[in-house]
C-alpha cells in the first residue's frame, strides 16, 4: 500500500467518525444549523425585511418567510449585481453559479466563501466515506477524470461567474492535482464534442482509476474511447475501479455502461446543485444517499401532491415519512431562504436519513390527471431493460393529447436504443405493466379507456445528442429532461425519428 493510500484510510476514518456523530443526532443537528443561519443573517437586508431578529423558532420562521423560487429572490440578486453588500448573506458572494432558468432566462445563484467550502468538503467526504466502508484506497494512486464544464470564469457586478462544475475545478486539492485529468487547457475547451475528443486523446494511455460526471456525457466519452481503441473501457483501463456520478438517475444507463465497460465497477451517487451539496451515497449495500444535515443547509419538505395548493404544510426533518415524494425547500449559508429547489426527494431510511431523487416538481405528466413522475418512468424502463436484451442510450416521455382521428390519447416514449429489443411488443408491455403497478391513476386511465397503452418512438443513433446540440445544451451540466407535461421536447425530437 502506498503512503498516499495509507494516509487516505486514516483521514477517511476521521471523517467517518465525524459523520456518524451528526448523523446519529439528526434533529438536534438541524436545529443548530437553523439557529446559526438565522443569527448570522439577522443584519442583512433580507434578514431585516423578514424580522430575523424576532425569530426564535422554526414556526416563526415559516410564518415570516414564504417559500420562494428564483423569480421571487431575483430582486435581491439584482441588488448584489448592482454592487450592494449584506443583501442575502453578510458581505458579498464570491461567485455566482450561472444556470439555465425556465421562465427567467439565466439564473444567478450566489455562492459564498463558506458555502463553497461545504460543497468541496462534501465531494471529498463522499470518496473518503467509500474508502472507509470498503477499505479500498488503491485508486488514489491512479489518474482521475472529472468531466465538467469550462473553468474559465466571467465577471458580473465584480463577482466571478460560471457553471458550478467550472467553479469547482478551482478547488481541486493539491494532493490530487498530479492525478487529475484532463489538462487545464483541455478543460477550457467550450465545444463539448471537441473537448471529449481531446479528453480521449489525453486519457487513453493513462492509468485511469476514477471517472466522474453526468452519466449521459460519460457515456459519450466511453463510446469514443471504445471506437478509438477497439477495446472495452474496463480492458483499456484495467485499474478503473470507481465511477462517481450525479445529476440524473444512473439506473436507465447501468446496463449500457456495464456493456461499455465490460465488467462491474463500484459507483458513488452524488446530489450536488448550484444551490448546495445535499447528499451522497454513503453505503454500497443500502439504498439512497445520506442527507447532509450539518453542511450549512436547513431543510424543509412539502408533500409533492400538496405543493401547488394555497397553503401547503411545511415539514422539518423530524416530520417526514418514508416513501413519500417531497418537494425540497432549503435555507443556506449562501443566502437562499425557504428556496424551492425544484427537486423532489423520497426518504428510504430515517436511521440515518437517506433520500433518493424522485424527480422535479415541475417535471411530470398529468395531462389527464395521472401525475406521473420521473422515478416512475425510470423504474419502468429499468424493469423492461432487465427483462429483455435491449440496451438504451437515452429516452424521454411526453403526452400525446391530440392523436390521429378517432384514436385515444397516450404517452409517447421517445427512446434511443443502442440495441433494440428483439421482442418490441413485450418490451412495451413490460413498461406498461410497471407504470400501472406504480401509478394507480395511470392504471385507472388505461383500464377506463381514457388512455390507450403507451407507444414507443425510436430515435436515431446520437439523436438525443444532436437534439441537445440544436438547443445549445450539449455537454457540461446539461441533462435531457426525462418527462414533460407538454410536447416541446418530443416535438424537437421528431426530426431525429427512425
Amino acid at each position: 500500500m502506498s503512503l498516499k493510500a495509507f494516509a487516505a484510510k486514516i483521514f477517511a476514518r476521521t471523517i467517518a467518525q465525524k459523520t456518524k456523530k451528526w448523523a446519529s443526532n439528526p434533529i438536534e443537528t438541524q436545529k443548530q444549523v437553523f439557529k446559526k443561519l438565522v443569527s448570522e443573517a439577522e443584519s442583512t437586508h433580507f434578514g431585516k425585511d423578514h424580522g430575523f431578529d424576532q425569530i426564535t423558532s422554526y414556526k416563526e420562521f415559516a410564518e415570516k418567510v414564504p417559500i420562494r423560487d428564483y423569480e421571487e429572490i431575483k430582486a435581491y440578486v439584482q441588488r448584489i449585481l448592482n454592487g450592494e453588500s449584506n443583501v442575502l448573506w453578510p458581505g458579498k458572494p464570491v461567485y455566482f453559479a450561472k444556470t439555465s432558468g425556465t421562465t427567467s432566462g439565466a439564473k444567478y445563484i450566489p455562492i459564498t466563501k463558506v458555502s463553497i467550502k461545504n460543497q468541496v468538503e462534501a465531494s471529498r467526504n463522499a470518496i473518503l466515506n467509500y474508502i472507509h466502508e470498503t477499505g479500498n484506497a488503491d485508486f488514489v494512486d491512479g489518474k482521475m477524470i472529472f468531466l465538467q464544464g469550462s473553468p474559465i470564469l466571467e465577471e458580473k457586478g465584480g463577482i466571478k461567474l460560471g457553471r458550478l462544475s467550472g467553479i469547482s475545478a478551482h478547488y481541486v486539492p493539491n494532493y490530487l492535482q498530479k492525478n487529475r485529468l484532463p489538462s487545464w487547457e483541455t478543460n477550457c475547451i467550450e465545444d463539448w464534442e471537441t473537448k471529449v475528443d481531446k479528453i480521449v486523446e489525453e486519457t487513453e494511455n493513462e492509468n485511469m482509476t476514477v471517472i466522474a460526471g453526468i452519466p449521459s456525457w460519460v457515456q459519450m466519452y466511453f463510446e469514443k474511447l471504445k471506437a478509438k481503441s477497439g477495446e472495452k473501457v474496463g480492458e483499456l483501463f484495467q485499474n478503473f475501479q470507481l465511477f462517481i456520478y450525479g445529476g440524473v438517475n444512473y439506473e436507465p444507463y447501468r446496463a449500457k455502461f456495464e456493456n461499455l465497460i465490460g465488467r462491474k465497477v463500484d459507483s458513488i451517487e452524488l446530489f450536488p446543485a448550484s444551490e448546495g451539496f445535499f447528499a451522497y451515497q454513503d453505503s454500497q449495500q443500502e439504498k439512497g444517499m445520506l442527507l447532509l444535515l450539518d453542511a450549512g443547509i436547513f431543510y424543509e419538505f412539502v408533500k409533492a401532491d400538496e405543493f401547488f395548493s394555497e397553503n401547503p404544510k411545511r415539514l422539518t426533518i423530524a416530520d417526514v415519512e418514508l416513501d413519500v415524494d417531497y418537494a425540497m425547500v432549503i435555507s443556506t449559508n449562501a443566502g437562499l431562504w425557504a428556496y424551492n429547489l425544484g427537486d423532489t426527494v423520497r426518504f428510504v431510511s430515517k436511521d440515518p436519513y437517506r433520500v433518493i431523487v424522485s424527480g422535479r416538481i415541475k417535471h411530470f405528466i398529468s395531462a389527464f390527471g395521472e401525475h406521473v413522475i420521473a422515478k416512475e418512468v425510470e423504474e419502468a424502463l429499468r424493469t423492461a431493460v432487465e427483462q429483455s436484451d435491449a440496451l438504451v442510450n437515452e429516452f424521454t416521455v411526453a403526452p400525446q393529447t391530440d392523436p390521429q382521428q378517432g384514436e385515444l390519447p397516450y404517452h409517447e416514449w421517445l427512446v434511443e436504443f443502442e440495441k433494440a429489443p428483439s421482442d418490441p411488443e413485450g418490451f412495451s408491455k413490460d413498461i406498461e405493466e410497471s407504470m400501472k403497478r406504480q401509478n394507480s391513476y395511470y392504471f385507472d386511465l388505461i383500464e377506463g379507456n381514457i388512455l390507450q397503452p403507451l407507444k414507443i418512438t425510436k430515435i436515431k443513433p446520437n439523436g438525443f445528442q444532436n437534439y441537445m446540440k440544436t438547443i445549445g445544451k450539449l455537454g457540461g451540466q446539461n441533462k435531457v429532461q426525462r418527462l414533460s407535461n407538454d410536447r416541446k421536447v418530443a416535438d424537437g425530437l421528431q426530426s431525429f425519428k427512425v
